[in-house]
This record gives structure tokens, C-alpha cells and sequence, in this order.
């Protein structure tokens, strides 16, 4: 689901019949600009990923919160993608994909639950792209090559 995140909702709603049990990678995050500063709506709230889930019969993943659209215009950005969600097959899927697109590694995050972070995370990385005037991604260490999902 790679909509505006305020047309998220309704587009989850639109398709859910369609999507029937297919399962589903949300990318999309809610995140708002204070005095230019971006940051999570509300903290306390569910992330977007479990408001979709809401709404749909399919499974849902989330992830690739932390990769810029323009840095897939090229070569895969050396970096890499964080997934997460609740089912394991829909997880798998998406962890196969996001691993297409960056030449760093696809790493399973957790449940779905840990959307929220990944969310916030994205506000993180536009502050220190706005800051330093960047395409800046993230790079985790300490994980072998080829981690166990």
C-alpha cells in the first residue's frame, strides 16, 4: 500500500474486498511537520500498518519506511529495509521483496505491533535528510549476513 498516508485508510478500505486475503506491505507512514520538524502524529496511537489491518481480511506487512522513493530511481541504496508484521508468509513476501531492493539486507523487525517504531523512524531520517541535506538510510549492525527470519 504506497499511498499518501492520508488517503491510506480509505484505499485499504476500497480494496479490501478485492485484496480478499492476499497479503499486503504497507510503506505508507503518517507523519507530521511542526516548525519543520517531522514526528509521529500521535505517539500513542496505532501505527497506520494496524490501522490497515483493521480494515482488511488480507494479512498485512509493513515496512521500507526507511528508503526514500528517490533513492530506488538507481542502483539498490546501500542500506537497509526493515519488515514487520504478524503473519509469517506475509512477512516472508515482503522480506523477498525489500531484499530486491537494496543491496544491503531485509531484516525481519518483529510483529506488526513494531510498525510504530518504524514509523517514527521515517520522521527520524527526514529530519537528518533535511538537516543535512541527504538521502541518509539505515544500516544495522551486529546482525550476521544472512540473519535467520
Amino acid at each position: 500500500l504506497a499511498v499518501r498516508a492520508d488517503a491510506a485508510l480509505a484505499t485499504a478500505g476500497d480494496v479490501a474486498e478485492a485484496l480478499a486475503e492476499t497479503p499486503l506491505l504497507c510503506v505508507a507512514t503518517a507523519i507530521e511537520f511542526r516548525k519543520g520538524v517531522g514526528a509521529l502524529p500521535d505517539p500513542e496511537a496505532l501505527s497506520l500498518a494496524e490501522r490497515v489491518q483493521e480494515l482488511v481480511r488480507a494479512p498485512v506487512a509493513a515496512g521500507l519506511h526507511s528508503i526514500a522513493a528517490a533513492n530506488l530511481d538507481e542502483a539498490p541504496p546501500e542500506e537497509d529495509a526493515l519488515i514487520c508484521g504478524d503473519d509469517p508468509d506475509a512477512k516472508n513476501l515482503s522480506l523477498e521483496l525489500a531484499a530486491k531492493l537494496v543491496a544491503g539486507r531485509a531484516l525481519d523487525a518483529g510483529p506488526l505491533a513494531s510498525a510504530r517504531a518504524l514509523e517514527g523512524l521515517t520522521a527520524v531520517i527526514v529530519n537528518v535528510n533535511r538537516r543535512y541535506k541527504a538521502h541518509a538510510g539505515i544500516r544495522v549492525t551486529g546482525v550476521p549476513d544472512q540473519p535467520s527470519r
